[in-house]
């Protein structure tokens, strides 16, 4: 017997579309009904309505005939396409009795994942990684971040889904892409994008883009959302020079409007898009469709060392505890090394000038999309092999696992801890770091771990608040001299995975320099062209696709509710009008969405969040703050890793937590640098010459961390 449960529903009418940004009513336990066969009661006005077993197993044989689903090979460690067909065939199982069962939203949303599938057919299907299993307490991290949380050992570990703050608003309660309140489609996002996040160039007055750069970085090692594979090719679907009737099912072409103002020069009428592929909630269980994040969600570097035991070995030297690493090109003596290169599979993701020049081979495959993601991947490699070399001659007799392990458990707290201690600060102020208890500790250890907290990114997180960055990215480039004099700079568009300019002698030093220099571009309505035009352009061709038009399609197919629920989950008035968003955003962008949308409930996440006026103190507004303070701090407080923490047997002690919290990323760049001499104290800002001066690197005004804390 399943011991039903029952949902609440409040109404019998609403069977269709959700109420955007409204929580489900709760659910709660009922004693079972007689029969001893029912999986759900559902209770409404006119009697209760019973979900039963027999109809859970024909709809998941309908759903499985119709998807021709086929168990993963592996139960123990299934593929991502593989974890998204059983997803899908979930989702159309959910659909099958949605239909049958005129199922009301909070139902579908809060009910049928109550369901325990484990006594089904799918129980039978449901791979190990989405069931809980046994976990012991060990000093290091898993490389896939399983066995994190004791209690649910799947929780934040790859190939787990993004989670929810507030439920989802498919179209149809399960799967389908949001539309507008009113029922119609909702306005293209090139046309929201061409009208309202135009080019306008201007800077921020006291950022470097070296703040975008760890922040792309920092949301490689932590999200990921898992490309829909055709299995038939192998590769990503095409879907706009396909006719409607024949495109894959993933495919979510954006239109592109007739009129527009650049595409209509070169006479496209469609971008690219394609769903993310589809995810396993806890053991299997039913319910609205979940997204897939492929990586894990925990800040622990995995972005340096991979996601599975096959590919840290690629990565490793097995000796010293030192990563792979190559010399610069020509074999310049005394210079320091840059990552593998990637032979296998040479030409993903990559465009190569000859079959000599190879990209880079790093624990994440989208290391190579622009140099200032490239650059961060060269630090954090250098700064790995410092480490590891450094610790080899305080403990000689630790073997090469056991130096791997502890480097790569200090480079996973050095990440944490310029996150919260140099960016975070920056992006979202100090009273909202505050009030989520996010400012790391200046002395003493943290005794705040909390296992009920689920580590994994929302998806309102992954799809729009942490997309903040975009807007801070300039056009262009820029190289610097190691005496920060402008060398050179160079258009995005022309560097998109092509990052060889690192094999020359200096040029890394240079960019890095740079970064450090160069102003961002502000954080408002406005992306670079660079960005909505021009972006991954095939070989030869004068435009590439839209990411602002992206970023909303990404939104709308992971069923992110709009702006305005999000104005009422973080504790605001829900806007009645567009009136009521009066000085929230300026009067040009509010009169432009007041033309495009057919309501204030439907404007796009991620556009209204990056047009929001900023909050006092702060780069971002209300929205994105509130999203991104909640989400870091589970970040923080769910990480039973984190390098704060007390009482654990992965616990750093108080001396090694002290010298990490000497580490600035200035000092970072200077220990890993070939000519770098002189750099401001917080890289992440202009230098001032009275409260962010530039200093010699070996100034004792950089702390350094002293590895003799580590030392046995």
């Amino acid at each position: 017997m399943l011991g039903l449960l029952v949902a609440c529903a409040t109404s019998q009418h609403h069977f269709g579309r959700p109420h955007q940004g409204r929580p489900s009513p709760a659910v709660h336990r009922q004693p079972p009904p007689s029969d001893d066969k029912c999986a759900l009661l559902i209770p409404s006005a006119a009697g209760s309505t019973c979900v039963s077993l027999e109809s859970v197993e024909r709809a998941f044989a309908t759903a499985a005939a119709q998807l021709q689903f086929v168990p993963a090979r592996n139960p123990n460690a299934p593929t991502e396409a593989e974890i998204d067909l059983l997803g899908r065939t979930l989702v159309e199982t959910s659909r099958i009795l949605a239909a049958e069962f005129q199922l009301p939203l909070d139902a579908i949303h809060s009910g049928l994942p109550l369901i325990d599938t484990k006594t089904t057919s799918i129980g039978s299907v449901c791979p190990a990684p989405m069931k809980n299993s046994p976990c012991k307490a060990e000093r290091f991290r898993s490389i896939d971040g399983t066995c994190n949380n004791l209690e649910n050992s799947h929780w934040g570990a790859s190939m787990s889904p993004f989670r929810r703050l507030l439920p989802p608003t498919y179209a149809d309660g399960v799967s389908d892409p949001r539309v507008s309140v009113t029922g119609e489609e909702l306005p293209t996002p090139r046309a929201i994008s061409s009208a309202v996040h135009r080019d306008l160039g201007l800077h921020d007055h006291a950022v470097t883009i070296l703040l975008p750069s760890w922040g792309q970085m920092v949301d490689h090692d932590i999200a990921r959302g898992v490309d829909t594979i055709d299995p038939k090719t192998g590769e990503e679907p095409k879907c706009c020079d396909v006719a409607p009737g024949k495109r894959h099912p993933a495919c979510l072409p954006i239109d592109i409007p007739k009129d527009d103002p650049f595409f209509s020069l070169f006479r496209r009428q469609c971008l690219e898009f394609v769903r993310t592929a589809t995810a396993l909630k806890d053991n299997c269980r039913l319910g609205a469709r979940s997204t897939l994040n492929g990586v894990s969600s925990y800040i622990d570097a995995s972005h340096v060392y991979g996601l599975s035991d096959e590919t840290t070995k690629s990565l490793r030297e097995f000796r010293g505890g030192l990563l792979k690493s190559q010399p610069l090109k020509g074999g310049h003596k005394g210079l320091k090394e840059l990552p593998p290169p990637r032979t296998e599979k040479p030409d993903q993701g990559c465009r190569r000038p000859n079959k000599n020049v190879f990209c880079f081979l790093t624990g994440d495959p989208r290391a190579n999309q622009q140099m200032m993601l490239a650059s961060m991947h060269i630090l954090v490699l250098r700064e790995h092999n410092r480490i590891a070399r450094e610790l080899n001659k305080i403990n000689p007799k630790w073997d090469d696992e056991r130096l791997f392990q502890e480097t790569r458990r200090i480079i996973g707290a050095l990440v944490q801890h310029v996150t919260y201690n140099e960016m975070l600060p920056m992006v979202l102020g100090k009273e909202t770091m505050e009030r989520y208890d996010l400012l790391p500790l200046r002395d003493g250890m943290l005794k705040g771990y909390n296992p009920k907290l689920d580590a994994g990114l929302p998806a309102s997180f992954f799809a729009a608040a942490y997309r903040f960055g975009h807007s801070l990215i300039p056009s262009a480039l820029e190289r610097w001299s190691p005496n920060h004099k402008f060398v050179s700079a160079k258009r995005l568009s022309e560097g998109f995975n092509q990052p060889f300019e690192a094999y020359e002698p200096g040029v890394c030093d240079q960019y890095m320099i740079g970064f450090t220099n160069q102003i961002s571009q502000a954080f408002d309505v406005s992306m670079t062209q660079e960005l909505t035009n021009h972006l991954f352009p095939a070989e030869g061709a004068q435009f590439g696709t839209d990411l602002a038009s992206l970023n909303m399609q990404r939104g709308r197919e992971h069923g992110v509710p709009g702006y305005n629920a999000f104005r009422e989950m973080c504790g605001m008035k829900r806007a009645r009008d567009w009136n009521d968003l009066n000085g929230v955003f300026t009067n040009n962008t509010l009169q432009k969405y007041a033309s495009l949308y057919n309501s204030v409930d439907d404007i796009d996440l991620w556009s209204a969040g990056i047009s929001e006026k900023p909050s006092q103190g702060s780069m971002v507004g209300p929205i994105f703050g509130c999203i991104m303070g909640h989400t870091f701090k589970n970040l923080r407080f769910g990480d039973r890793f984190w390098y704060e923490n007390a009482g654990e047997p992965s616990s750093f002690s108080l001396e090694q937590v002290n010298e990490i919290r000497k580490v600035r990323l200035s000092r970072m760049l200077c220990d890993n640098s070939d000519d770098i001499e002189t750099i401001q104290v917080y890289a992440m800002v202009l230098p001032d010459h009275e409260i962010n001066p530039r200093v010699a690197c070996k100034s004792s005004v950089l702390g350094r961390m002293n590895l003799a804390a580590w030392k046995e």
